[in-house]
């Protein structure tokens, strides 16, 4: 166990998944935010309750909403109910649990192996983040974060946490993100763009950001007159963000670059991973305002 820690924390651009099914169909959701795996306890129901919510079960004392993902993601109910599985999720900072009809395997993966979904069988509002080709079939990486906010918006990126903030200057300097999520790319853009940081350029992936930062740096110019700090999401097709902070690190260019890490998989179990990589700061989804203050800090 100890080994395959080793490997996977020091931003070796590697992540596992545990692969289910829904009906035949595999899908997969990253180790990362999984607790554990349990068999279907009782359900309470709860009147009024959204359609993709199937009721509450209670974990060692916690109250926990269960996620029936056939309703969620428009597929058929179990056809081999004993088979099914509760995979109990912590991310957000908030903890769920997905049912799902079977859990298969854990695999060991490169986000190299992950291609962004195309919007033509994805849409703006879909909800696969990835697409894992894997011993000649196809995994689907799914959006779960996107998956509660459709169930409870409340839980999303909120500007008004901004706005609590005051009135705000506009600032000059630069930011760089790295967001694979269209929809959160739109909300961080607009909430920079009210917090005075109109200088924003956006990439979708660690690779095309780290691409760009040596291009600004390849004729000399330093790197603190055109990029003041760095945001990136930690999940993200090619290159995720531990990896690319490392790399950063390891630039001598571009080492001294604040790099802020804000991502639904900020817990107290996996700081430490951003740490290692040299991260400035981690920032938990959906904190925005908390996200703000960190760059103002980093970046004035």
């Amino acid at each position: 166990m100890e080994k395959r820690d080793i490997l996977l924390e020091s931003g070796t651009n590697e992540l596992e998944v545990v692969e289910f099914l829904m009906g035949m169909n595999p899908f997969a959701i990253n180790v990362m935010k999984v607790r554990e795996i349990l068999n279907p306890v009782p359900i309470t129901k709860v009147p009024h309750a959204h359609p993709h919510v199937e009721g509450i079960i209670e974990l060692r004392g916690e109250v926990l909403p269960v996620i029936d993902m056939a309703k969620a993601l428009g597929l058929p109910s179990s056809e081999i109910p004993t088979q099914d599985k509760f995979i109990v999720a912590e991310f957000n900072q908030q903890k769920v649990v997905f049912h799902v009809h079977n859990v298969t395997r854990i695999h060991r993966i490169s986000w190299k192996q992950i291609e962004k979904p195309s919007q033509m069988y994805q849409g703006l509002d879909g909800q696969i983040i990835g697409v894992i080709k894997l011993e000649g079939k196809m995994i689907l990486l799914l959006d779960f974060e996107k998956m509660i906010v459709d169930i409870n918006p409340e839980t999303g990126i909120n500007v008004e946490q901004v706005k609590k903030l005051g009135k705000r200057e506009r600032s000059n300097k630069k930011i760089v993100v790295a967001e694979d999520s269209p929809l959160l790319r739109k909300l961080l853009h607009d909430t920079l763009a009210e917090a005075g940081y109109v200088f924003v350029e956006f990439f979708e992936n660690g690779e095309e950001a780290l691409r760009y930062l040596q291009t600004v740096v390849k004729d000399g110019t330093p790197i603190e007159q055109e990029v003041q700090l760095v945001i990136t999401d930690i999940e993200m097709p090619q290159m995720d963000g531990h990896h690319l902070t490392k790399r950063i690190r390891e630039e001598e260019a571009l080492k001294k670059l604040p790099v802020v890490i804000f991502s639904s998989l900020i817990t107290d179990d996996l700081r430490h991973k951003g740490e290692k990589v040299g991260a400035t700061a981690q920032v938990s989804k959906p904190e925005i305002g908390e996200l703000v203050k960190v760059i103002d800090q980093y970046i004035l």
